[in-house]
């Protein structure tokens, strides 16, 4: 029989402050709880704009606890409420700092089960990360959440296969992917990374980017969100280049054992061959 998970993402357009956009990412959700979905992620650092166009301190200001910030905590409420699995970016202060790109994970009971933290840091034109994170010290988690095994992986992190191998190994048959990535940069990557990824790990990826300009600087973020299965194809239609969107996808989770067979690049492994990869 097969196991459907029916799931959500959103791209979304920024409001001008955290409050309205926190709301407007809730009614998504509500929509897409009304829709049937059982899991819902947000893009990165989802209540804010993407303020790493500029290397300004006052955009600390951003940053909260997790899981004991004000967005986490309206999340779990969210969560309880519609009884959904919510996969949330924020920019997160651990003490004074000590900053992070992070995403926590809310089970469907509203129950806070852990966050990752985005590994790889940029630091380029328009993507100035560094300024405001360390690196991620978490290792890759996998959340055994409601609907099953959940991953996450950060926008700049898609571009660097380990994570990805340590998230399938690890047993994840969903992994989001939250971003923030701008139009002329990575566009011929965007459709070409990630659905290698599923394939290359065999399971399930949300590629989820904003959606057009903000105040801080040039970056046209062109959205095209999108789900792709273990074979790497599209699940449905890729959301806009230029719009705001909620995309709900029904996700064949059977499809993984049966690609896994087929394919069977988990049993071909030779990490035995492989420690010189990570030699400096």
């Amino acid at each position: 029989m097969a196991n459907v998970v029916r799931a959500a993402l959103v791209q979304a357009t920024w409001t001008g402050d955290t409050e309205s956009m926190i709301a407007k990412h809730e009614e998504h959700a509500r929509a897409a709880a009304a829709q049937g979905a059982q899991v819902i992620g947000f893009q990165e650092v989802f209540n804010a704009p993407y303020f790493c166009q500029v290397q300004e301190s006052e955009h600390y200001r951003w940053a909260e606890q997790v899981p004991d910030g004000p967005t986490v905590r309206r999340m779990q409420e969210l969560a309880r409420e519609t009884g959904m699995v919510i996969v949330v970016p924020v920019f997160e202060i651990e003490q004074s700092g000590f900053y992070y790109n992070t995403a926590a994970v809310i089970d469907a009971d509203g129950r806070y089960l852990g966050k990752y933290r985005k590994h790889h840091i940029p630091q380029v034109k328009g993507f100035w990360e560094k300024y405001y994170f360390k690196p991620g010290n978490l290792g890759w988690p996998v959340f055994d959440t409601a609907v099953g095994k959940v991953g996450v992986y950060i926008c700049y992190d898609r571009h660097f296969p380990e994570g990805w191998r340590s998230l399938g190994l690890a047993g994840a048959q969903l992994v989001y992917n939250p971003s923030a990535t701008s139009r002329g940069l990575s566009g011929y990557l965007w459709q070409l990374e990630q659905p290698a990824a599923a394939v290359a790990n065999e399971y399930f990826i949300a590629a989820i980017n904003r959606v057009g300009r903000e105040e801080y600087g040039d970056n046209d973020f062109y959205g095209t969100s999108y789900f792709v299965d273990p074979r790497g194809q599209f699940v449905g239609e890729v959301a806009s280049d230029t719009k705001e969107e909620l995309v709900v996808r029904d996700l064949d989770f059977g499809l993984i054992d049966e690609v896994r067979q087929q394919w069977a690049f988990y049993r071909d492994r030779r990490p035995d061959a492989y420690d010189g990869l990570v030699q400096p």
